[in-house]
């Protein structure tokens, strides 16, 4: 986490998550909108990228989800418990769908043994922060 904590120190208004919750999340999410996004392109790349549709299209869709709700924790501008729920609930879930369909894959594409890690601990964050918006 590039100094994602220390920035999140910095701002005066803090996060009724806690900082170290946000960072954390922050940075997990990052990676795995990167971990996504570079494995849809690795599945389109494979010679069997049309049995690969469903996954590459999955892990796009996460990667689009996973930008959106990183960007929202960042600002940290929702004080609406709801909203932030829902946010990050759709994250958790998008996450897990392209967990399950890389782990398919994991065996026989790199790229897809790294999405699975990298989705599931970005899902395991999420859980984490939702959480944290519950107490």
């Amino acid at each position: 986490m590039l100094r994602t904590q220390e920035l999140f120190d910095s701002v005066t208004t803090a996060s009724p998550l806690g900082n170290e919750v946000l960072a954390r999340a922050v940075g997990a999410l990052a990676d795995c909108e990167q971990a996504v996004t570079a494995c849809a392109a690795g599945m389109l790349a494979e010679k069997d990228a049309d049995e690969l549709r469903t996954a590459i299209c999955q892990d796009l869709d996460c990667a689009d989800v996973v930008a959106a709700t990183r960007r929202v924790l960042t600002r940290g501008s929702s004080h609406d418990p709801a909203q932030l729920t829902a946010q990050v609930e759709a994250c958790r879930i998008a996450c897990g769908r392209s967990h399950d369909l890389c782990a398919q894959h994991a065996r026989h594409h790199e790229h897809c043994r790294i999405c699975a890690e990298t989705t599931a601990e970005a899902a395991a964050v999420c859980r984490d922060v939702l959480a944290a918006v519950r107490s």
